[in-house]
């Protein structure tokens, strides 16, 4: 018997284009494995009401867009037995990364004909899911700015508005608990790990594991603004936990208060939140389909 799946396309993630994309389900889906449905989300949270409503009748439903959409559809199916799937088209791609899905369109529908399915961990922010960071401080504050519509996305619009944004930025003081120990922290911003990064291969977290039962909180310290391209460098090449300036602890359950409201993000998409926070994981939630070079 076929399996039944659904791509929801989201037409504006990563400032990319998707009109052929349905085009190339076509072509390189299998089709005596899938009866199949395309559909174009609309708008904002379009995405998760169509998953939610959809998942009885479908045994996979792929998001075809970045971690946002990632995030939309994986919120409305975690905890079920529908499969999420991924067609990587967004500025980031942190999660597809850390799991191997090719990042080409034709590579990403081959891996979901071979069907290579793993159970990974989930987070809830205040509520909230995310599935690969989320966090408060200045990457929380550039989301906002992405958000706002005034830079392009992509690796290049976040560095541009990284070195634009960070000589004015203030650090905040924290008070976390995590699993009940406390510590009090001057931070430059607030990173919770799901998998080891943000996006476009720069490593926040490398020893960071969507199966371990963990969440990492990466807490950022002020640094001098000399030392913003060796930060860079150094997730780039996976040894941000090396750095002084950088400290991870890993837990369940976490209570973060800070000292002012402001901005979040849940996978790259900016929320609002007062100064208290709660974090927990979700262990083994989510059905995903990985790529063949995934390793765990």
């Amino acid at each position: 018997m076929k399996r039944k799946a659904l791509f929801i396309i989201n037409p504006v993630s990563g400032g990319k284009r998707k009109d052929g994309v349905p085009e190339l389900i076509k072509k390189y889906l299998d089709h005596s494995l899938f009866e199949y449905k395309t559909i174009f989300s609309t708008g904002v949270k379009h995405a998760r009401d169509v998953a939610r409503e959809q998942a009885k009748y479908y045994d996979i439903i792929v998001a075809v867009g970045g971690d946002g959409t990632v995030n939309e559809v994986a919120s409305a199916i975690a905890g079920t037995n529908t499969v999420l799937g991924v067609i990587p088209y967004g500025s980031g791609n942190g999660l597809s990364r850390f799991l191997s899905v090719p990042m080409d369109a034709e590579g990403a529908i081959k891996g979901i004909n071979a069907g290579r399915v793993i159970n990974i961990d989930a987070g809830k922010m205040n509520d909230r899911w995310f599935f690969n960071m989320a966090g408060m401080g200045f990457d929380a504050h550039i989301s906002q700015v992405f958000a706002n519509g005034s830079t392009k996305r992509g690796f290049i619009g976040y560095l541009k508005s990284s070195i634009r944004e960070i000589s004015s930025y203030k650090a905040q003081q924290y008070r976390i608990d995590i699993d009940g120990v406390k510590y009090q922290r001057e931070a430059f911003m607030l990173s919770i790990a799901n998998s080891s990064q943000y996006g476009n291969n720069a490593h926040i977290s490398p020893t960071a594991s969507v199966q371990d039962g963990l969440l990492d909180v990466c807490i950022i310290k002020p640094f001098p603004l000399y030392r913003f391209p060796e930060m860079g460098f150094r997730m780039l090449f996976k040894a941000s936990e090396s750095s002084k300036y950088v400290e991870i602890i890993k837990g369940k359950n976490i209570s973060i208060t800070r000292s002012q409201p402001g901005p979040i993000h849940l996978d790259g998409e900016p929320r609002e939140a007062g100064i208290d926070i709660a974090i927990n994981v979700m262990p083994g939630t989510l059905q995903i389909i990985v790529g063949d070079n995934y390793k765990g």
